[in-house]
């Protein structure tokens, strides 16, 4: 079917996936140990994280300080989620009181190496990616009665979505590996000190910032607009750099401290900071490139913030419920049922719903649509909650069976309650994404909670061109939903293109846009040759009518402010790979070209790890330090930056993109409340789970 065409039907149709990770039975970050108590378990000291965000993305850094108060020498194995698009691009590893950085090789050959260095005694540290799910740091030795220092760093771009910023730092796992849970417990308990410092520090006017759940936070706004953010129980630092844990000239390494019984912070939720855009703002492109001097190509990531043009949809819906019953929703079914009901019963006289449930296979509730009378409502609320949770998960029957039987007529939206998590049945990627395309609608993505399946739900997404929106348990779950039912009740511009002429620009990734929606940020890296004026053109269509947006701005002949471009690039392109691979079944091209990229650009991916030895360990095997080259160019360039207040990157200001002020959510537009009482009974689980009570 074609889906430029006018029909409202095309592009009204939504599927909200939403991850319900919200069970007993996560797994937080921490120092794994096997279960079977065959090997003692080491302790996390010191844990400390700062967090600049500025430019379009955000730079992370962990440093930790593991303790073995055994008597023999132990391997440390660290585990924390994957970031959402975040991918590792330092590990550091203090041997005799010196820090040693990483570089990265091919996945098999740096565990080769890490292998032969701990069998030999000798220090060593390596980071590997597994799948979607974890990243996993192992260090070895750490000394009988002594400590070790380490220190990991990644990036991820960071988007801003209807006036709203979000970042978020992972510590929750999701509990969705069953093999690792049934082997390995985590210590996720920090015995000596924590912190966390955020610095924010946009060109942009920032109204405010709040940290949900977490009310000791220490929240404050610097006269240059840059606002900064400090949790724990040490003092925040006055330079925007993570404080060493301990001096950087002390052997570490070499020295026993004493572990405190009280523990200082438990690594087991997420910490999420939002930050708001002062209201009026004008839709604008930000360009941000790195070209060295001497350089004929740069790389750049282009940032198109959409204006507030695209009008809401005044029509009733169909709306299907398919609702996964298998054993990994018992403690969380009861909620979802009550949700639902809740859904029910705001729903208006002309709309219909039909209820579908699944988990070893799928059935229908309803016989069809049903009007949304009381009577209707009253009596599938009660037959819904008095079903029992149980057996497998067999997502792709549950999809089959909810897209049966929509209208082309009727807007509809159908809601797929699960955590993506296919374990019965078909389980293929690429049979699921056939599925989506055999119907034309939308799929809009809710993935709550780590370690879920992201690569099939947004695969889904990309298929019916909807939109993802990942969801953390410790979330403003209503501002998400706020944001994200903003754009299900308004057009959207599909079949988005976008052309640069003037300039010669290759390798441009995503390279099939797809939908832009309401609020919703493009976000486009690519490589540039030469330098001056290029004509920018933004093209797609609404409601089958077509739309044209143009700017001119100059590309930079140098630029040397944020060459962690280049490695943003390169990750943007490794996920497009992953993608194709994850829907097509592995390619060796495609696997070779994810190894190269990570090589070139010391990116640990699913078939590259980041491997540390000591310098003469380096040599002796050839090792080129390409990483540590990169890192030492990316260090002084932040702190350059940190030493001046926030550039703006805007670039079309002379001829704008748009001419409307951007979306925010103090800025109108209906907001279907029944969709939006959907989920509040997850704001009361989460909060129950918590304990915390309140939010800034």
């Amino acid at each position: 079917m074609n889906r430029q065409t006018g029909k409202k039907s095309i592009w009204q149709g939504f599927i909200l996936l939403t991850a319900f990770l919200l069970s007993g039975f996560t797994q937080a970050a921490g120092l794994l140990t096997p279960g079977d108590g065959s090997l003692p378990a080491l302790e996390i000291r010191d844990h400390h994280v700062d967090v600049v965000i500025e430019d379009g993305y955000a730079i992370t850094t962990v440093e930790q300080v593991f303790v073995n108060p055994h008597d023999r020498d132990l391997e440390a194995q660290y585990s924390f989620p994957v970031p959402a698009h975040g991918s590792v691009v330092e590990l550091t590893v203090w041997i005799d009181g010196l820090p040693v950085t990483g570089e990265v090789l091919e996945q098999a050959q740096a565990r080769q190496l890490y292998e032969e260095e701990k069998a030999a005694g000798r220090d060593a540290g390596i980071t590997e990616k597994d799948s979607y799910k974890t990243f996993e740091t192992r260090v070895s030795p750490v000394r009988a009665g002594q400590d070790t220092r380490v220190r990991l760093v990644y990036l991820q771009p960071a988007a801003v979505d209807t006036g709203i910023g979000r970042y978020v730092y992972p510590l929750e796992e999701g509990g969705v590996d069953e093999a690792k849970l049934a082997f390995w417990t985590a210590n996720e308990q920090v015995t000596g000190q924590f912190s966390f410092d955020l610095r924010l520090k946009s060109a942009y006017p920032v109204e405010a910032v709040r940290l949900p759940n977490q009310p000791q936070a220490i929240i404050q706004s610097q006269a240059d607009g840059e606002w900064q953010v400090h949790l724990g129980n040490r003092a925040a630092a006055t330079d925007g750099e993570v404080s060493p844990a301990v001096p950087e000239e002390s052997p570490t390494a070499n020295r026993a401290l004493p572990v405190a019984n009280t523990p200082a912070f438990t690594l087991d939720e997420d910490l999420v900071v939002y930050w708001r855009h002062q209201t009026g703002l004008p839709g604008s492109v930000d360009l941000v490139a790195h070209k060295p001097a001497g350089s004929d190509r740069g790389t750049f990531m282009l940032v198109v913030t959409p204006g507030d043009d695209l009008k809401p949809i005044q029509e009733g819906k169909d709306w299907v419920f398919v609702v996964d019953i298998s054993g990994s929703m018992q403690g969380k079914y009861a909620t979802l049922a009550d949700g639902v009901q809740r859904a029910l019963q705001k729903m208006r006289p002309e709309d219909r719903f039909r209820i579908v449930l699944f988990n070893d296979g799928s059935r229908e509730l309803t016989s069809g649509f049903v009007n949304a009378t009381p009577e209707m409502v009253t009596h599938y609320s009660q037959t819904l909650a008095g079903i029992s949770p149980g057996n497998g998960t067999n997502l792709y029957a549950g999809l089959h069976t909810g897209i049966k039987s929509l209208e082309a007529d009727r807007t509809s939206a159908l809601v797929l309650v699960t955590d993506g998590v296919a374990n019965v049945g078909e389980t293929r990627q690429r049979r699921f994404i056939e599925l989506i395309k055999k119907k034309d609608v939308r799929l809009f993505t809710f993935v709550l909670g780590n370690s879920a399946n992201r690569p099939l739900l947004e695969a889904l997404t990309r298929a019916s061109g909807g939109f993802a929106v990942n969801i953390s348990n410790s979330d403003d779950i209503v501002g998400q939903l706020l944001a994200a039912t903003s754009k299900v009740t308004h057009e959207a511009l599909h079949g988005v293109k976008i052309g640069i002429d003037g300039v010669k620009t290759a390798d441009l990734t995503p390279g099939q846009v797809g939908s832009l929606y309401r609020g919703q940020q493009l976000v486009v890296f690519g490589h540039y040759w030469g330098d001056g004026m290029a004509d920018v053109r933004l093209t797609g269509s609404i409601s089958g009518e077509d739309k044209t947006y143009q700017a001119r701005f100059s590309f930079p002949a140098m630029a040397t402010d944020n060459p962690e471009i280049e490695r943003l690039w390169a990750y943007a392109r490794v996920e497009e790979a992953l993608q194709e691979i994850n829907d097509f079944g592995e390619d060796a091209d495609l696997k070779q070209a994810i190894t190269d990229l990570g090589v070139a650009y010391g990116l640990v991916t699913d078939y590259t790890a980041m491997v540390v030895v000591r310098d003469e360990v380096f040599d002796a095997h050839g090792i080129k330090r390409s990483n540590k080259a990169r890192l030492a160019i990316e260090a002084a360039a932040r702190q350059q930056r940190a030493q001046r207040p926030a550039v703006s990157r805007r670039v079309d200001s002379q001829q704008p993109l748009y001419s409307s002020n951007r979306a925010s959510h103090s800025g109108g537009g209906a907001l279907d409340a029944w969709t939006l009482l959907l989920f509040l009974p997850l704001v009361w689980l989460t909060l129950r789970r918590r304990q915390a009570g309140v939010t800034h």
